[in-house]
């Protein structure tokens, strides 16, 4: 495949300047030396002094002159309209009816074009302009025609590439390849994602680069603001999740910036159909895991057979994992479903690159369990830390159930993992990246058992003057004195503790106190009756 980098140049004046036909008029540049490499676009012939009616920019003008040669201030008003219409430049055949040089007029058209930036070219032979325009127009014509044979190949491969699900890495391989240059492919946080061809090191390409961080609207190319490698973002407008980069290829190559564009479009749509493939799977393999969580009786084998054919073909141990995204009073429900779902991929994804298999379901809004399968020979923790270290995991809340070699008893897991995680969630000082029922003690106790009758009535007898005074009518301050109680718990009975942080004197505090300890009828410096209370408060937030 012909690289970008090999294609053919723009046709120039200087290149028209080579032509047989051009060189035997004895050309000679009076002006604009220095411009001569400006592209053309088409060739005009223009015998008018009024010539910018005829040009919409980047012709170079064939001329006789013979309507404004014999004036200095024709000849400038002639320059002036090749100026203010763009056009490349201007050859101008300056000789009498006998073939003779017209000396007067080539003095005229110096004196008009000095210090002008156009490049003006006079002859002082004649040529056939016709033969002129027809090897510049083969050229332009050649070369247009090329450009379009280019973008041909470049839609072929990239719809090719988009046909065959190429994974990121094919794609930049061939983006290379089309450029002939290095190409990196970056997330948001400048990691590199993929990437062919020799490439600077890290801290060179982000000062080469000279691009912002932010991959929002405004920096696809910025054209304009000097010479920085051609990049463009990677992703959905308002969802950039990377950009792509090709060092040594400048932002004002409009060609080249077709290539990666076309290639950030392409994985953009792969990135998609992933995401969609990886959607239904989830699906499907979401509809599996409930059926071994609400059924009472579950065939391993059946289990194993349907299980292998949603991906998931265990050959060890396995560990129910459930990610639950933390939640407040004025939490969007659209929002905590577009988290989980994101987080609930990236999970998957995570577990994909640390070789591990899954089988997962969304639990319910917000909340999404995964069996785990870990790799032989691998330690359970460090698997774990590894998967969540991939995570987003800020406001998250990671439970964790008990390792298992039956996918029926791993699913059947994924209840108490959540419920771990509900738990954790609570909790003041959150230091750990998952949980198990373990970690969470009491709680987590009080929470298995929070249907138990005997549990309910146990800890509805220890608070039942506050419960009553809170759904009193006449006011009692149930809920004030629960949370007075709470706090005096927390502090382990230290009253000096509880003044300090609660800003109140000793003298307010203990009068209230009083207030609770006659309300409950049981005294407060007992250990027994401090823990007989502790236990119904756990029970009472837990089940609120």
């Amino acid at each position: 495949m012909e690289a970008w980098s090999q294609r053919e140049p723009d046709l120039t004046i200087a290149n028209l300047l080579d032509v047989d036909e051009i060189r035997r008029g004895d050309p000679e540049v009076v002006t604009g030396g220095d411009q001569v490499g400006r592209a053309v676009r088409w060739v005009h012939i223009a015998d008018s002094e009024n010539v910018a009616q005829f040009l919409e920019g980047g012709e170079l003008v064939l001329s006789t002159g013979l309507s404004y040669r014999s004036s200095q201030e024709s000849t400038a008003n002639f320059l002036d309209q090749l100026e203010s219409a763009s056009a490349a430049g201007a050859v101008i055949e300056l000789i009498h009816d006998d073939g003779r040089p017209d000396d007067e007029a080539i003095e005229n058209v110096r004196a008009a074009a000095r210090g002008r930036e156009i490049p003006i070219v006079i002859l002082r032979h004649r040529i056939k302009f016709v033969r002129v325009t027809e090897l510049a127009h083969q050229e332009l014509l050649g070369r247009q025609l090329a450009r379009v044979e280019r973008a041909r190949t470049v839609h072929e491969v990239f719809t090719q590439l988009s046909l065959e699900s190429a994974g990121a890495q094919d794609i930049v391989d061939r983006t290379s390849e089309l450029l002939g240059s290095p190409v990196m492919l970056e997330d948001v946080g400048h990691r590199l994602l993929a990437h062919a061809g020799d490439i600077p090191s890290s801290r060179t390409a982000r000062r080469e680069s000279n691009g912002p961080d932010d991959l929002g609207e405004g920096h696809e190319h910025g054209h304009g603001h000097g010479q920085r490698w051609l990049q463009t973002p990677v992703g959905l407008r308002d969802r950039r999740w990377g950009r792509l980069l090709a060092p040594g290829r400048l932002e004002s190559d409009e060609e080249a910036a077709q290539v990666i564009e076309r290639a950030a479009q392409t994985l953009t749509l792969a990135r998609m159909a992933e995401r969609d493939e990886q959607d239904l799977l989830i699906q499907a393999q979401g509809g599996l895991v409930r059926e071994i969580i609400e059924s009472a009786d579950v065939d391993e084998k059946q289990v194993r057979i349907r299980a292998a054919d949603l991906g998931f073909a265990p050959r060890g141990r396995m560990i129910p994992v459930v990610v639950r995204v933390d939640r407040g009073p004025n939490t969007d429900p659209t929002s905590l479903q577009l988290r989980e779902r994101s987080l609930h991929r990236a999970f998957v994804t995570a577990a994909t690159a640390h070789h591990c298999s899954t089988l997962s379901a969304g639990l319910q809004s917000g909340s999404f369990g995964t069996v785990v399968a870990l790799p032989p020979g691998t330690d359970d923790d460090a698997v774990l830390d590894g998967l969540i270290d991939e995570l987003p995991t800020r406001d998250t809340t990671v439970g964790v159930g008990r390792t298992s070699t039956s996918i029926v008893d791993a699913a059947s897991q994924l209840e108490s993992a959540n419920q771990v995680a509900e738990i954790a969630s609570t909790l003041e000082l959150r230091q750990r990246k998952y949980y198990r029922f373990s970690d969470v003690r009491l709680r987590g106790l009080l929470s298995s058992l929070r249907d138990d009758p005997s549990v309910r009535a146990f800890a509805e007898a220890e608070l039942a003057p506050l419960l009553e005074a809170e759904g009193g009518s006449g006011g009692g301050g149930g809920e004030e004195m629960l949370t007075l109680l709470e706090q005096f718990l927390s502090h382990s009975g230290n009253k000096s503790a509880l003044a300090r942080s609660g800003f109140l004197s000793r003298p307010a505090l203990y009068a209230r106190l009083d207030r609770l300890q006659a309300k409950l009828g049981v005294s407060l410096e007992d250990a027994e009756s401090r823990t007989a209370l502790h236990v119904a408060i756990l029970w009472l937030r837990t089940n609120r």
